[in-house]
Formats: structure tokens, sequence, C-alpha cells
């Protein structure tokens, strides 16, 4: 099934005194980019997450987000006495320094102190549990990553209903074009004998075979017989990546470049009004297949 670049998830967990949220979101990109912010002092967690969304999608801009947290009744009033006796040797050797030179410094409160990294509990890397919090997290991401691909896939699946409703109408708009073309045929011999008597009126030494040839290429440059069968194979070709499934975005993105090429040149070659109304309704459609087609995976 054809997947959208586009969805969001979310989902929250816990484990001990640690609680925390998932976000994720992605949009449409040319490749997989993806953003990932997670606290740095969770041991390897930023490369395994790389990992497993890497292994579920392909394309798309996405953004996870971690925030966690620990409880605060078990963690306000913690401290590491060992990083604190650390500060506190580094605040006198400062403030001797600072007396030495003359220079006065005000004496930092407690509080002060409790900002530093590392003073009390709630610094979440220093608790010794980081490794075991982080594999509990690489498992539990996996809940909102695949959230996400259901999401992608919902969207997904309504992307391809709009572009085979599209292909539909093309279908229809070509079905028009024989009785167009065969409406045309009478101006198409009218315009190819005003032709063909400029040339016989100027035609004095010249080579029968290269008048004859210019003839032929007079009825080639009119004959729109090649951009309808083409059209029609690239509508054959976009419904069969459809029902293949999986990571068609590109394919059908370049797709859509042909069929606009085709479509220009049947408006360039209609030589009628009716013929050239179906090639600019071509046009239309195919415009509005492209921009559904940017979502695509």
């Amino acid at each position: 099934m054809a997947q959208s670049m586009t969805g969001f998830a979310s989902a929250s967990g816990a484990e001990g005194a640690y609680v925390w949220t998932w976000d994720l979101r992605s949009v449409n990109a040319r490749g997989l980019d993806l953003r990932l912010r997670v606290p740095d002092w969770l041991p390897g967690l930023e490369q395994n997450l790389r990992q497993q969304i890497a292994k579920t999608f392909s394309r798309g801009a996405i953004t996870v987000s971690l925030r966690i947290t620990r409880d605060d009744a078990e963690t306000q009033f913690a401290s590491n006495p060992a990083q604190l006796t650390h500060l506190l040797e580094a605040v006198a050797k400062i403030t001797d320094q600072a007396a030495r030179a003359g220079v006065l410094l005000t004496p930092p409160t407690a509080m002060d102190l409790l900002t530093f990294r590392g003073i009390t509990g709630d610094d979440t890397g220093r608790t010794g549990q980081e490794g075991r919090i982080a594999a509990k997290l690489a498992q539990d991401v996996q809940g909102p990553i695949q959230a996400l691909a259901r999401m992608r896939a919902e969207e997904g699946a309504a992307l391809t209903a709009v572009l085979s409703r599209q292909l539909d109408d093309i279908d229809a708009l070509l079905a028009q074009t024989p009785a167009a073309a065969q409406e045309r045929q009478a101006q198409v011999r009218e315009a190819l004998a005003r032709n063909l008597a400029q040339i016989l009126d100027n035609a004095d030494g010249l080579d029968p075979t290269r008048i004859a040839q210019e003839l032929a290429l007079l009825a080639v440059k009119s004959d729109v017989t090649e951009e309808l069968d083409r059209l029609t194979a690239h509508v054959a070709a976009a419904r069969s990546l459809m029902q293949a499934g999986g990571p068609i975005g590109r394919k059908l993105d370049f797709l859509m470049q042909e069929f606009n090429r085709e479509a220009n040149t049947l408006c360039s070659k209609s030589g009628s009004t009716r013929l050239t109304g179906i090639g600019l309704d071509l046009k239309s459609l195919i415009d509005q297949m492209r921009e559904q087609v940017q979502n695509l995976e």
C-alpha cells in the first residue's frame, strides 16, 4: 500500500520515577530527513531511533521529540555529595584567587549551587540508570512509530483513491479525442491542400522527392495519434504503480512529467478548438495529480 509522507503520532510512558512523552511528526521531503530531539544523556538512543525509523520509512522529514522528567517527590532533595564537594572546592579556589587579585566576589548561595549540573538528583544523566532507561525507551518508541506508519498508510490510501478518480477523468477525456480528431480531419485536409498549393507554386526546379518529404512532414506535424497513445499508456502505468504500492512517489512524479509533456504536445498540434480544450483539461488534471503525488512516499 502506498503511504503518504504526512502524519503525526504521540505517546506517553513511564518507568519507575521517569515519565516521558513521544511526539513524532512527518512532512514531505525528497528523501528521508530525520530530526531527533532527545536528551544527550541517554546512551545510544539517537542511533537506535535512526535505525528503527529507517527500517519503517523511506521518505519524509520526520521530527522525533522526547520529553522526559523524574518524579519530584523522589528527587527534589536528592544530592550528589561527591559532585558537591568538587564544586565547593572550585568555588573556594576561585574566591581565593579573586581576593589575591583584589577582586571582591559575592559568595554564592545554596540555591545558586543547586543550579549546577550534577548537584541534585534531578540531573537524570547522573543517576547510573541511563542505560536501562535508554533501552526501555528504544522499545517504547515502537508504539508511536507504528502509529505514525498507520496514519501515513491511511493518508496514502486516501491519496491513492483521489489519484484513481483523476485517472478515470483522464480516461474520460481521452475517450473524447477520437471524435474530436475525426472532426479536425477536414480542417487538416484543407490546411494540407493550402500548403501543397504553396509548395507547387514555388516548385520550379524542385525535386519531386523533396516535395513528397515536405508533405509527409506536414502530415506528421498535425498527427496526434502518438501523443494519445502515450497518454493512454501513461494512465495504465500509473494504475499499475498504485496497485503495486510501496514507495511509489518518485516514480509517479516522473510519470507526471511525462503526462504533462504529452499534453503540451497535444495542445500545440491540436489544430482545433475542441481538441485544444481537451488538452487544456488534461493539463489541469495532470497539475492536480502532481500536487497529490508530492505527498506520496
